[in-house]
């Protein structure tokens, strides 16, 4: 395994780590990621289509969100968001 193919695995392996970590801590509002760190679900989310269509899969922005948030997002925003 090349040196780029060892980084890559590492970054996706990395980014599953992250979505897991906020898909189990529902509790953390997305005004909180995004006053703390600049960024919340939805931007990742967004990251992620802008990413399927330079990789030639273009994913729809709703398809992303219920990756990210694993449920459909009007459902998790039903039950978690306050």
């Amino acid at each position: 395994m090349s040196e780029s193919e060892l980084k890559q695995k590492i970054e996706a392996a990395t980014f599953r780590k992250i979505i897991k970590h906020l898909q189990n801590n529902r509790s953390l509002q997305n005004i909180d990621l995004m006053n703390l760190a600049g960024f919340c679900r939805n931007c990742i989310s967004k990251w992620y289509v802008e990413s399927s269509k330079e990789l030639g899969d273009e994913i729809d922005y709703e398809k992303a969100k219920e990756i990210v948030y694993s449920m459909p997002y009007a459902e998790w925003k039903e039950k978690y968001q306050k």
